[in-house]
């Protein structure tokens, strides 16, 4: 079993390249609207172990993809998601929309929980499974609060913090 998996990194330097080019175009697209620091550290704690253990495998926690028709599977769906989040970035690279948030956290979580568990990464399934709920909960969140303060609407306190 190899350690590094240049499949991983591929999807993963693909999905960065939009994420990138908007950081420096709208810096402030980054902002989070909504706040809530438990959900904001296990998303943070997620999203750094997916991006690692997409990439490197940890002997022990990852077992590999069982067989050619499974490895083919990974690579050809992997390569979907990750044109299909390209593309959502490319037709709504201005708009703020529910749509967007919704679609550009679903379907990098999608990814990582699909990798993990073809690959048959303990570790990254783990990471998947707390990356996605988080991820998916915030960009929904961010995306109603920015509504709500386009439309000059009070948006939900959270005390939770």
């Amino acid at each position: 079993m190899e350690w590094f998996n240049a499949w991983g990194l591929g999807f993963m330097a693909v999905i960065m390249v939009p994420n990138v080019v908007f950081m420096l175009k709208c810096p402030e697209g980054f902002q989070n609207a909504w706040q809530n620091k438990t959900i904001e550290t296990l998303e943070q704690i997620g999203r750094f172990g997916c991006f690692g253990l997409m990439i490197f495998d940890i002997p022990g926690t990852c077992f590999g993809v069982p067989g050619a028709a499974a490895c083919t599977l990974y690579r050809a769906a992997g390569t979907v998601l990750v044109l299909c989040y390209c593309v959502v970035w490319a037709a709504c690279f201005r708009k703020n929309s529910l749509f967007r948030a919704l679609a550009l956290s679903v379907l990098p979580s999608v990814l990582f929980l699909f990798s993990g568990l073809i690959r048959r990464s303990v570790l990254l399934t783990i990471a998947a499974l707390l990356f996605a709920p988080c991820h998916i909960l915030l960009s929904y969140k961010n995306a109603a609060a920015q509504r709500g303060k386009e439309k000059g609407e009070m948006p939900d306190a959270d005390t939770s913090h």
